[in-house]
């Protein structure tokens, strides 16, 4: 057994705590080995005056980390899972997902308890396309402005009095201490997250076995299940901080799993929605069906308009 490991990690809070978090169970779980934190500023944590889907998409936030691991310079890198693309780079691979924290948006607001308490044209805070869509869909009076940096950036900016409220992801804010700022909670059916929301990623060299073997212990099968369904979703729509889609899949006992997805234009006017359930051992097929059902009803549509802008 490996005697160290190095951990790349971005630098801001989030991502250092989950890297420290990651860090905590190898020492627990190894009490002899040395564990060592790498932390990086990633292109996506430098560019924060244009949306994210001006400057490359979301894979800026992992790029330099898959680097380094790619290099030898760390053993493993921890990530929000949401942030990864849809596939690794060749040479790498997801070696563990954790448990799933809470996987909802969270409404922030110092004025106003709910999104429907918010009044017409209030400005809406958020980096994300996805969440963009459908708040638009269900308020399409919501002055909803890009809001890019990290936690404690965008809690300021709300507190400055630069929007009237901030959609952030709940397990993001209760893992940092922050779960008091939540006003209010967005249901899964009112804000289908993103592909991975809630869950870490530790991952590493495909052929460095000894740290496979490593961190296995780590790995959460129910939640991978789950997991391999909605990467599969976002293999299918060419998924990215581009594309406004959400994928959410849970287990609902006897071996099956039930997945909820969508596909929206950025403006929230057109939205395609479909839900379905299956095995997880088919957690792959079930994914990339549900993809293609809503690429069949209209999403190709909206997908093809995209790559034109």
């Amino acid at each position: 057994m490996k005697n160290k490991i190095t951990i790349a990690t971005r630098e801001s809070l989030l991502a250092l705590w989950q890297a420290n978090y990651v860090a905590d169970r190898l020492r627990e779980q190894y009490p002899s080995l040395q564990v060592e934190l790498l932390p990086v500023t990633t292109k996506g944590d430098q560019i924060l005056d244009r949306p994210l889907v001006e400057i490359g998409g979301k894979g800026l936030f992992i790029k330099e980390l898959e680097v380094i691991l790619l290099e030898g310079k760390a053993d493993i890198a921890v990530h929000s899972l949401k942030d990864m693309t849809a596939a690794c780079p060749e040479g790498l691979t997801i070696a563990a997902v954790t448990d799933r924290e809470d996987p909802r948006d969270s409404f922030v607001s110092n004025t106003y308890k709910s999104l429907k308490e918010l009044p017409l044209h209030a400005r809406v805070g958020t980096s994300s396309l996805r969440r963009q869509a459908q708040l638009l869909h269900w308020r399409n009076d919501l002055d909803v402005r890009s809001l890019r940096g990290n936690v404690q950036t965008r809690l300021r900016h709300l507190d400055e009095g630069d929007f009237d409220a901030v959609i952030l992801a709940a397990a993001g804010l209760k893992r940092l201490g922050l779960g008091d700022r939540i006003t209010s909670y967005i249901s899964t059916d009112d804000s289908i997250p993103a592909a991975g929301q809630g869950v870490m990623a530790i991952e590493a060299r495909s052929s460095d076995q000894c740290t496979l073997d490593l961190i296995s212990f780590l790995h959460n099968k129910e939640v991978a299940s789950c997991i391999r369904a909605e990467r599969a979703f976002l293999a299918k729509v060419g998924g990215d901080c581009k594309v406004p889609a959400g994928i959410y899949a849970i287990p609902s006992g006897k071996g099956n799993m039930e997945v909820k997805a969508f596909i929206a234009s950025p403006d929230g006017k057109e939205l395609y929605r479909a839900e379905n359930t299956g095995t997880i051992d088919a957690a792959e097929s079930l994914g990339s069906s549900i993809a293609e059902k809503l690429l069949d009803a209209g999403g190709r549509q909206i997908l093809e308009t995209l790559q034109k802008i």
